[in-house]
């Protein structure tokens, strides 16, 4: 116990030392953050305390090995331990390389595998985890994969909460206690000497951290803490009795990793690159709310210590009451999030307005599938006349009330069309001419191009009042114009190659071509086709 209270006390005592230094240090050589839109603080400041973190934590370790403690004898006998500590020397550095030049999302997430495979191979992986109704599940192959992802998500759920002064230090540092708690409750005294360390160091930097924050902790700060608490959380579980081992450090580390499960989702409803930054997180919610910098942070402390206080409390108990923490925590939750207004990405009607579109475009709706097959009969029709009575049969489900087709233009050198010249069409006494001056009509005009040419225009109406259109209609109609372009193309061409081949055979055969003028590329009848 003396040797717990020693490291954290002197890894405090480094990290008030260091952390001034680190930020003149920062300023010096140009190492600042610079605010930005998606930024909440108004000035350029030093983000270089990562440095200070990792000095603090590191420096007091070594005091072990001149004093023959327990703590000692237990390192000695784990040469494992330095995989664990490669690992984090390895994240550091990627991250302090991230602060100074910037690096590629997918070379971060490769460096931060690397290292989590170097836990791995240390011992520190999932092979058994054990259930809260006492059963246990051995993970055989897919140990691997999920310790990988355990270390991304906790290391990267530090990280993003690393928006606000104060704020991933001192999640951090309530969350280290709540493990160093528990660890001295099941006698875990080797990991709870490194959550002493990693404690005092995010309290030393938290002096200077907190709002207004004279220094960042920057990516190779956050990139520590959340391999440290994956490594050290991970640690302590495998050594604790049956209870619920891997629920403790996911309970304690709640917050963050709520947050960062959220982020992926909401990006991905809303259309935006996975790991492009945003101002949707948690404490982005809370200013947007109202909170300032400081009150807001001390939320999220305080949901922090409400989440350490439960994981304490499911450690001790067993089954029906655990279980009742366990939905009470799972109750709060959804209320959180319904209060942060993330579930406005997951309402029921968006969700299956979603799951409609997809159905549909991959076919699985019995309409859509229907539909193909008249856009096939589009694409057979051997004229415009056959190609005009398709597209009457396609408008027909569509419940469209008037269309026409006009076709201007020919093939290059071949007198132009009659521009009045038209297909018209009517699903019953709807006049075209006189809706177009009332109210509720939906008129569209859908130009006939591809990359080269416009071959015409093709007007719908419909009277929206009377029948309203269906959730498909304007993408069908967008496919159906889309096929019509294809025909339109395909006929321009089929008379230029059947010229070209019966010229070819007169030449071939001594006999010179008669000259004759050029053709109309679309024949297109005068009389209107009801």
């Amino acid at each position: 116990m003396t040797t717990i209270l020693t490291i954290f006390l002197l890894s405090l005592g480094v990290a008030l030392a260091l952390t001034p230094v680190a930020a003149r240090l920062g300023t010096r050589w140009g190492l600042v953050d610079k605010p930005s839109r998606r930024k909440v603080h108004q000035k350029p400041i030093p983000r270089v305390g990562g440095i200070a973190i990792f000095l603090a934590f590191y420096i007091p370790l070594l005091s072990i090995f001149f004093y023959r403690t327990e703590v000692l004898a237990m390192v000695v006998s784990k040469p494992s331990l330095l995989w664990l500590a490669g690992g984090s020397v390895l994240v550091f550095l990627m991250g302090l390389t991230d602060d100074v030049k910037g690096l590629p999302p997918r070379l971060k997430f490769a460096v931060q595998g690397v290292a989590a495979v170097m836990a791995y191979c240390g011992g520190l992986q999932f092979s058994i985890i054990s259930l809260p109704w006492g059963s246990t599940v051995s993970m055989g192959i897919f140990a691997l994969p999920v310790t990988i992802f355990w270390f991304l998500l906790v290391v990267n759920a530090i990280n993003l909460i690393d928006g606000l002064d104060g704020l991933a230090a001192g999640v951090t540092f309530f969350a280290a206690i709540t493990l160093l708690v528990l660890s001295l409750l099941g006698k875990n005294y080797l990991v709870a000497v490194g959550l002493a360390g990693l404690a005092g160091a995010c309290l030393g930097f938290l002096r200077y951290n907190f709002n207004p924050a004279s220094i960042f902790m920057g990516d190779g700060g956050s990139y520590f803490l959340g391999y440290m608490l994956a490594s050290l959380s991970l640690l302590g579980s495998m050594k604790s009795q049956a209870t619920v081992a891997i629920l403790i450090p996911l309970i304690a580390l709640g917050l963050p990793l709520m947050d960062t499960m959220m982020a992926p989702i909401r990006r991905f409803i809303l259309g935006r690159r996975l790991f492009q930054p945003d101002k949707s997180h948690i404490h982005h919610k809370l200013l947007q709310m109202g909170f300032s910098q400081r009150k807001a942070v001390l939320v999220m402390y305080s949901v922090t210590v409400f989440l350490g206080l439960a994981s304490l409390l499911v450690v001790n108990m067993r089954n029906e009451r655990a279980g009742f923490i366990l939905a009470t925590l799972g109750v709060c939750l959804i209320v959180g999030i319904r209060k942060l207004g993330y579930l406005e990405y997951l309402a029921v009607d968006k969700m299956i307005g979603y799951f409609q579109d997809v159905s549909d475009e991959m076919g699985f709706n019995r309409d859509r599938r229907t539909f193909l097959s008249l856009q096939i009969a589009i694409g057979e029709a051997r004229d415009t006349h056959e190609l005009w009575a398709r597209i009457v049969d396609a408008l027909t489900p569509l419940r469209m009330d008037w269309a026409e087709l006009r076709l201007n233009g020919s093939r290059s050198g071949a007198p132009p069309l009659d521009t009045d010249t038209a297909y018209t069409w009517n699903s019953g006494n709807f006049d075209g001419g006189k809706a177009a001056c009332r109210q509720g009509i939906m008129a569209m005009e859908l130009p006939l191009v591809n990359q080269q040419k416009c071959f015409g225009t093709l007007y719908l109406k419909k009277d929206l009042i009377s029948d309203p259109i269906s959730h498909y209609t304007l993408r069908r109609i967008e496919h159906l114009r889309r096929s019509i372009v294809r025909k339109l193309t395909a006929l321009e061409s089929e008379p230029c190659v059947k010229e070209v081949a019966v010229r070819s055979r007169q030449i071939a055969h001594g006999s010179k071509p008669k000259a004759r003028h050029p053709e109309p590329l679309i024949p297109v009848a005068n009389a209107k086709a009801h």
